[in-house]
């Protein structure tokens, strides 16, 4: 969705002031101009003989989920879980990168807990339908490639490659 949102932000775009004030006050894009990008997308993806999609982003809630499903027939959500002190661990590391926080461990249990609520309630709106794959993510990136790549049966594809297949 970050890319769909970031092809917007361009001067040209009929969407440009709503997501730049949006992303200027440090707000999520409003939820309709999310669904109407995604709405788009799907429908020049279906017409440029695309059979396949994999969101990432979207739905955070159940109301974004309930929303989803009147655009489009979703087969299947793949849950990445992974355990706080690993997803602390991978904060901690990319705030390194960024600079330095005086809070991050304070204000980051607080933004998880909001978002593990949010999560719970898309976590059962489609395990309700047969629909959710809960996949545990501790590892390096490679090991979990293959690890999701078992768990949905596929054979092995080789990530550098094919990733370009897989997103576009």
């Amino acid at each position: 969705m970050g890319t769909l949102v970031r092809q917007e932000l361009n001067p040209h775009s009929s969407l440009y002031k709503q997501i730049a004030n949006a992303v200027n006050e440090g707000k999520l894009v409003p939820e309709d101009v999310i669904f109407a990008l995604l709405s788009k997308r799907l429908e020049e993806g279906y017409y440029g003989g695309e059979n396949g999609f994999i969101l990432d982003g979207i739905p955070r809630t159940r109301i974004q989920a309930e929303i989803l499903d009147q655009i489009t027939d979703i087969d299947l959500v793949v849950n990445f879980k992974c355990t706080e002190e690993y997803m602390l661990k991978s904060s901690e590391s990319e705030v390194l990168h960024i600079g330095s926080s005086k809070d991050v461990g304070t204000s980051w249990k607080k933004n998880v807990h909001v978002y593990s609520e949010q999560a719970k309630s898309v976590e059962d709106y489609y395990s309700k339908q047969k629909k959710l794959l809960n996949f545990q993510v501790s590892g390096a990136p490679a090991d979990a490639w293959q690890g999701l790549l078992a768990a949905l049966h596929l054979q092995h594809i080789n990530a550098l490659t094919s990733s370009q297949k897989l997103t576009a």
